[in-house]
């Protein structure tokens, strides 16, 4: 089991990149609290809708808003873990996750590849997949594989199902995988559980952790609440990731945008804890600044650097793992 580089640290070696005051945090904080509360997020699935309703949330069934008390919240982010273990299919890449340690993985999921044969491009295939996964298990550097390229020769409402596949059986690193839907979080599951030994050996040991997406501003889509809730009640890390693009689905500034991120990353998670108090989440960006000559997403852009490093900032407030993206 690993334990790898602290990042952040008040000690006397390291860097720490600090965007935000904690006052500024706690305006960050609060302002997020109030857009819960009186705003609300639209969830577009019924069951997760009953699961805010049982958890003390406000719920309006006409328009699917679900409006989330302040404590209920707070309670949530209290009872997500702080630590825990991402486990590999060889036990050596097991690493611990918890404050201020820093770990690298790649990143998904590309839909085409230079071909090394021939050097054209073309769409990915199930082996490009397996190829990946066995060059990111060779390498050190890298702590978990994630699903870099998807198929494109599999049918697609099954794909995901097909690419963990190959993950599980070319790697033995832990392993992201990127489900749709609730059936295929329990197809893989199902698969990683044959590999472990069993359903009750999958929980105790989880050999993947899987992610999702809000839809900004403010969604939390069917695809995204099935794969919270499946991945709670297996007891599988998942990774609630916000895609909000500062100028384009969120605000311009800075600080607007860091609230906008903040409210749809803590109802995924209120929606997990809700699903099994305690179970273990991550707090994901892939959130960005738009190109406003392309409308398109400045991703490898300064601004990204410092929108990853306040959210990293927002997370360590939280005592919430962290995972940035698109540096």
């Amino acid at each position: 089991m690993k334990r790898n580089l602290h990042a952040g640290g008040d000690r006397r070696r390291g860097l720490s990149v600090n965007v935000f005051t904690e006052s500024e945090l706690d305006d960050v904080h609060l302002a997020t609290l109030e857009i819960l509360e009186r705003t609300g997020v639209f969830v577009e699935d019924d069951e997760a809708l009953d699961i805010f309703k049982d958890g003390g949330c406000r719920i309006d069934r006409e328009t699917r808003l679900v409006k989330i008390p302040p404590h209920v919240v707070e309670d949530a982010i209290r009872s997500a873990p702080s630590r825990y273990v991402l486990y590999g299919r060889d036990p050596k890449n097991d690493f611990v996750v918890e404050p201020g340690r820093v770990a690298f993985t790649n990143f998904s999921e590309g839909i085409r590849v230079i071909d090394v044969e021939t050097g054209e491009l073309r769409d990915s295939t199930k082996q490009d997949i397996a190829d990946i996964a066995r060059l990111n298990d060779y390498l050190s550097e890298l702590d978990t594989h994630e699903i870099a390229v998807g198929a494109k020769d599999v049918p697609p409402a099954t794909a995901a199902v097909h690419n963990s596949e190959m993950q599980l059986l070319n790697t033995t690193k832990p392993i992201g995988i990127g489900p749709l839907s609730g059936m295929e979080c329990k197809a893989i599951f199902r698969m990683a559980a044959e590999i472990v030994g069993g359903d009750d050996e999958l929980r105790e040991r989880p050999i993947l952790y899987s992610g999702v997406c809000p839809v900004s501003p403010l969604k939390l889509p069917r695809d995204a609440t099935e794969v919270i809730i499946e991945s709670s009640r297996w007891w599988i890390p998942d990774n609630i990731l916000s895609m909000a693009m500062a100028g384009g689905s969120s605000p311009v500034t800075l600080a607007g945008t860091l609230v906008t991120h903040n409210a749809e990353v803590l109802s995924g998670i209120t929606l997990a804890q809700l699903t099994e108090r305690g179970c273990p989440v991550m707090y994901g960006s892939s959130t960005t600044a738009m190109d406003l000559k392309l409308a398109a997403a400045s991703v490898g852009s300064p601004e990204i650097a410092v929108i990853s490093a306040a959210v990293a900032q927002m997370a360590r407030r939280y005592l919430i793992p962290s995972f940035v993206a698109g540096l």
